[in-house]
């Protein structure tokens, strides 16, 4: 006999129960962001230790709570019941933590957890030392822990597809090499044609030296004017940006080089996009899916977006540099054009991902795809790293790091066996223009707003948009609801094409 249909009530019990289960799973996660958040912006280093043993009981505790039993009976009993889209979304998303958590011993976890938190003072360590030797054997374990991860996931899939779903589940990792693969075959000619160009542009236009307090204080004058919601996030310096947190605390950081105040502002301004999105998610979704950030494609277009579609275009330097010149007088004689100018020059010497241009960034991004994807395939040994990393280097961007602390060690996330995040850098991008332009379409050229520093119209958008639906739907649904068509990069070729076109003065573009 068929089993019986669950009746209205039961359904209605076992999803609240879920949901509860859910709601407690959450909080012990944004507890541990708040830890994490304070170990690489305020805690003394000598913390570490217990850190480390605080995060890593507060992931067994959310894993057993997800693994129990009873989370796999009430996922059944509700995916046999027909429930309205937004807690089919809840269940589905759910079903999907649970089957990977499941998967992978709890024992397992808790190291990974505990190696990954004392992986980052050992990376800063190497870092400011200029000694990948010092990280080497952390990242040795790093890339074997996640390995026997994806394992336990799936022993049938390739191991860096495995983990690349971790950070974007459903945006599969052939679309992400095709998006990479033609973002390289079109942007190099594009490079090239730009090393070719004889049209000089400003490049000097925020040379000079700038005190770390102004230039916070200018963080906080981007933010305000974009803004930012100061009731529910905060300012702070880290040495590898980021923002963390939900849609009641949403932190944003940034950090400061006195001899590079356009990296500060443009840094805040791409963190302030990822805070944007987390502060947009709906008050009453927190603690489930519809209140959680819809995977790193799309977290990335929001940063991307706004650091790139607004804070780099002609319109924002026409609103802002009023601004900057109250804060830095020595900006007096500087234009609007020569900001925007010296805010899109192209860079065919520069080395830090972070500090690269918005065409040549997706090169540096190809490089720790290609160095990560061969490491956990185990095509790449961890100890030849830094010279697998400086030749990619010289053979796509034409330059050669002399130091590791320029090289293999610049970047944060392998500390924290990141392996699958990158991609979504490029990804987000591809995605923010496709975005920024149906924006347009559906309500007009957005330049005199920006001018005028008006920015409600475009948030307003990407609320109802994007930021409200949380992870009611998967990454091509979301794009498809918000856009009209399917993801595609086609949007972001035609814009760059364009912009640097017109910049650099190519006449094939």
């Amino acid at each position: 006999m068929a089993p019986e249909q669950a009746t209205d009530s039961e359904t209605d019990a076992a999803y609240e129960e879920l949901e509860r289960r859910i709601e407690q799973i959450t909080n012990i996660g944004n507890a541990a962001g708040i830890l994490r958040w304070d170990q690489e912006v305020v805690m003394p280093e000598g913390g570490t230790p217990a850190r480390a043993k605080q995060l890593s009981t507060l992931s067994s505790l959310s894993h057993e709570l997800l693994t129990e039993d009873r989370t796999g009976e009430l996922l059944e009993a509700l995916e046999a019941a027909d429930l309205e889209d937004e807690k089919a979304a809840v269940v589905r998303e759910t079903r999907r933590q649970y089957d990977r958590a499941t998967s992978v011993p709890q024992e397992l976890v808790e190291e990974i957890s505990e190696t990954t938190s004392n992986a980052h003072p050992t990376w800063v360590e190497a870092k400011e030392n200029d000694d990948f030797s010092v990280f080497e054997p952390t990242l040795e374990k790093l890339v074997e822990l996640k390995k026997a991860y994806a394992n336990h996931i799936d022993p049938d899939a390739d191991p860096y597809e495995v983990l690349f779903a971790d950070y974007e589940p459903y945006l599969d990792l052939e679309t992400a090499e095709q998006v990479l693969e033609r973002l390289r075959d079109e942007l190099v000619p594009l490079l090239e044609a730009i090393d070719d160009s004889d049209t000089d542009i400003e490049t000097d236009a925020f040379a000079g030296t700038f005190d770390d307090d102004d230039q916070e204080a200018l963080a906080r004058d981007v933010l305000d004017s974009l803004g930012y919601q100061w009731d529910r996030g905060r300012l702070d310096t880290a040495p590898h940006p980021f923002s963390s947190g939900t849609q009641f605390d949403a932190r944003v950081t940034t950090r400061f080089d006195e001899s590079d105040l356009l990296g500060s502002i443009t840094s805040t301004i791409h963190e302030f996009g990822h805070a944007n999105y987390t502060l947009g998610l709906p008050d009453e979704g927190y603690g489930t899916p519809l209140g959680e950030s819809r995977d790193l494609t799309v977290h990335e277009s929001q940063s991307r977006l706004w650091e790139n579609h607004v804070g780099r275009s002609r319109p924002f330097w026409e609103h802002f540099l009023p601004t900057a010149r109250e804060r830095f007088p020595e900006l007096e004689n500087v234009t609007p054009e020569e900001a925007y100018e010296s805010a899109n020059q192209v860079y065919d010497d520069n080395l830090i991902r972070v500090e690269a241009d918005e065409l040549t960034y997706h090169l540096h991004i190809v490089v720790r795809f290609e160095i990560e994807r061969d490491l956990i395939s185990g095509d790449l040994e961890v100890s030849d790293v830094p010279e697998a990393w400086n030749d990619k280097y010289e053979e796509y961007l034409g330059i050669r790091p002399e130091t590791d602390a320029e090289g293999c060690l610049q970047d944060i996330h392998w500390s924290h066996g990141s392996f699958g995040y990158f991609p979504t850098y490029s990804l987000g991008s591809v995605l923010a223009a496709q975005l920024y332009a149906t924006v347009e379409d559906e309500l007009g050229s957005l330049d005199d707003r920006t001018r005028e520093g008006e920015f409600d119209d475009l948030n307003g958008w990407l609320r109802e948009h994007i930021h409200a639906h949380g992870k009611r739907y998967t990454t091509p649904d979301l794009v498809e609801e918000a856009t009209g068509e399917g993801y595609t990069a086609d949007y972001f070729l035609e814009y760059v094409k364009g912009k640097y076109g017109e910049l650099y003065d190519l006449e094939a573009y």
